[in-house]
C-alpha cells in the first residue's frame, strides 16, 4: 500500500538501553513534524533494560538491515536510528565499528565516504575521521580527505539555508604547530587542501583548536568547524548541545540521522531519559527529505 505521506524509519537501536523509551516520547511530542509517516523497526520484548546482549544486539542490528532495505526499495525517505551498544554489535558482526559506517557499506560504498556530522543551532562539526585510534586518525588524514569533507559540510549547510557558509579547520597541533616545531600535520596536510579550496571558491579558515570553537559558538564567526578526529569535534559540541545535538551521516545517498548519545544503559527503563536530541534528529530528517524534495 503506498502512503500518501513520506515514511521516516526509527530504528529503537539496543533495545537494552534509552532507545525504546525515547522513540516512545518523541512519537507523542506535540513538535513531531506533521505530513511525515513514522514507522518504528525493532523490538524490545524479552531484552531486560540495562543489559546489552547478544541477543538485544541482534535486535539492532535486524532494525539497522531493516532500515536499509526499505531505503533502497523506497519504503523509507529517511532513518532515524536510536543508539547502539558498538561492542556486542561487533561480537555478533566482525567488523562493526559504528552506525556511521554500517550505513556507507550497506549503500556500497567505503567507509570513508561517510562523513560523520553533529549539529545543532549552536555549533556544527565535521569528522574527517570517526571510529579509530587517534594514532590510525593522522595517518587517515589527508589533504584530499580536508577538501572532501569541507565540500560535504558546505553543501549541507547550503541545504539548510546559509547562502554562504564559512568553515574553520580546527589545526591538529597545538599553536597549529608553531612552525613545524610541535609537529609538521598543519603545515603539509591542512595548509594545501586550504589552499586547494580557496582555488574553488571556498575558504576554509586554519585556526588554533583552543580558540575556534569560542570563536564558532560565542563569537558566531564560523558556521561550522572541520575536525580532524572524533573527539577533537565532539567533546566541544557536546559541551553546548549534548541534549539537543544530531548525527547526521553525510555523503550518502541516503538521509540518516541520529540523537548524539549513546544507550545510557545505567539509566534505562527508569523513565527518565531525555529524547530532546531524538526528537531533533526526526525533525532534521523530516527537514532534509522537504529539501530534497524541493531541489528536486
Amino acid at each position: 500500500m503506498k502512503h500518501p505521506h513520506p515514511t521516516i524509519a526509527i530504528t529503537l537501536g539496543d533495545p537494552a538501553g534509552i532507545g525504546p523509551e525515547i522513540v516512545a516520547k518523541t512519537l507523542r511530542d506535540p513538535r513531531l513534524p506533521r505530513g511525515f509517516r513514522y514507522e518504528v523497526l525493532g523490538k524490545k520484548a524479552g531484552i531486560k533494560p540495562g543489559q546489552a546482549t547478544g541477543a538485544s544486539a541482534r535486535l539492532a542490528l535486524d532494525a539497522l538491515n531493516e532500515a536499509t532495505r526499505g531505503c533502497h526499495e523506497g519504503r523509507f525517505t529517511a532513518v532515524v536510528t536510536g543508539p547502539v551498544q558498538k561492542e556486542t554489535l561487533a561480537a555478533i558482526k566482525p567488523g562493526f565499528v559504528g552506525q556511521t559506517e554500517f550505513f556507507a557499506r550497506a549503500c556500497g560504498l567505503p567507509d570513508e565516504d561517510a562523513v560523520m556530522t553533529l549539529t545543532d543551532p549552536k555549533l556544527t562539526v565535521a569528522l574527517c575521521t570517526n571510529h579509530c585510534s587517534l594514532k590510525e586518525a593522522l595517518k587517515r588524514l589527508t589533504p584530499e580527505r580536508i577538501v572532501y569533507v569541507t565540500k560535504i559540510a558546505y553543501e549541507f549547510l547550503r541545504q539548510r539555508g546559509i547562502v554562504k557558509p564559512r568553515l574553520a579547520f580546527a589545526a591538529v597541533n597545538p599553536h597549529m604547530g608553531e612552525g613545524g616545531l610541535f609537529g609538521d600535520e598543519d603545515l603539509r596536510i591542512v595548509t594545501p587542501a586550504c589552499q586547494k579550496l580557496t582555488r574553488e571558491g571556498i575558504e576554509l579558515v586554519h585556526a588554533p583548536a583552543d580558540t575556534v570553537f569560542h570563536q564558532a559558538v560565542k563569537k558566531k564567526v564560523f558556521h561550522a568547524v572541520i575536525c580532524a578526529y572524533h573527539d577533537q569535534g565532539l567533546i566541544p559540541f557536546k559541551q553546548v548541545a549534548f541534549e539537543t545535538g544530531v548525527n547526521v551521516t553525510l555523503g550518502l545517498p541516503i538521509i540518516r540521522t541520529s540523537p548524539d548519545h549513546g544507550t545510557a544503559l545505567e539509566i534505562a527503563g527508569k523513565g527518565v531519559a531525555n529524547h530532546r536530541s531524538m526528537l531533533a534528529a526526526v525533525r532534521l530528517a523530516c527537514r532534509l527529505v522537504q529539501a530534497e524534495r524541493k531541489s528536486d
